[in-house]
């Protein structure tokens, strides 16, 4: 956990980012701790609005806690983003992971 603790003491010590904040949302996500990831990842598109592939991973990250809802606006949201910028494998992942979020709200999993 030594890049997280890394990330963190920069965050704390007053950088603050888009940048950083990404990092951090991949490092939770990447260890399962989805809550942690969605409030850094969150805290990324509020910081900048055009970072694709952080609309990616916070959409995904809303699937792994259950909330298709919540990933299914994330991914509407960040494709068209991707796109914009040319980012053209995000985008065709975000497609992947939106058709995988409607399934789920299909199935019932709605939102609590």
């Amino acid at each position: 956990m030594g890049m997280v603790e890394n990330l963190e003491k920069m965050l704390a010590k007053g950088r603050d980012d888009a940048m950083l904040r990404f990092g951090l949302g991949s490092a939770y996500f990447n260890d399962g701790k989805f809550p942690l990831a969605v409030t850094h990842l969150e805290a990324c598109i509020a910081q900048d609005g055009s970072y694709s592939a952080a609309y990616k991973l916070l959409g995904k990250a809303y699937l792994k806690q259950g909330e298709p809802g919540k990933a299914i606006s994330t991914f509407e949201a960040g494709m068209p983003i991707a796109e914009g910028q040319g980012d053209k494998q995000s985008r065709k992942e975000m497609q992947v992971f939106l058709g995988k979020a409607h399934k789920e709200m299909d199935n019932g999993q709605a939102d609590l």
